[in-house]
């Protein structure tokens, strides 16, 4: 029996466009993959709930996504905008976090050693996370 080529585009296309969404981080936090080049910024800077969105991201202070931080210690700033969100950033020897009411901007100093670190909106952690490695 031969397919007739019709068919045969949509469901290839369908299979395509399925692929092409697949998860991940989101909120721009990167893979944390080790692939990514060694970034040592001069500061890093956290966004959590901007117009209440569901939206987290670790960014350095030119607004580049941190992958793959340099170890050492750096200031963090965190721009947390939303009542219903806050931001938290977890790893080895690292616990600092905005919290559920409370918005504004808060400032850290935050020692980072090698290893994988994570940050959430609690929350929301199913929808909003990411997470960086530190070498």
């Amino acid at each position: 029996m031969r397919v007739p080529r019709l068919a045969v585009v949509p469901a290839a296309l369908g299979c395509f466009l399925a692929a092409g969404c697949g998860g991940g981080s989101s909120g721009g936090g990167g893979s944390g993959g080790q692939s990514a080049p060694l970034q040592h910024p001069a500061a890093l800077v956290g966004d959590v709930g901007h117009d209440d969105a569901f939206k987290i991201g670790l960014t350095d202070d030119q607004g580049n996504p941190i992958r793959h931080l340099a170890a050492g210690t750096y200031s963090l700033t965190i721009n947390d905008e939303s009542s219903i969100h806050d931001f938290h950033l977890t790893g080895s020897g690292v616990d600092k976090s905005t919290s559920v009411p409370e918005t504004g901007k808060q400032t850290f100093s935050v020692t980072f050693a090698p290893g994988t670190y994570s940050f959430v909106c609690d929350p929301h952690a199913s929808q909003m996370h990411g997470k960086f490695t530190v070498s």
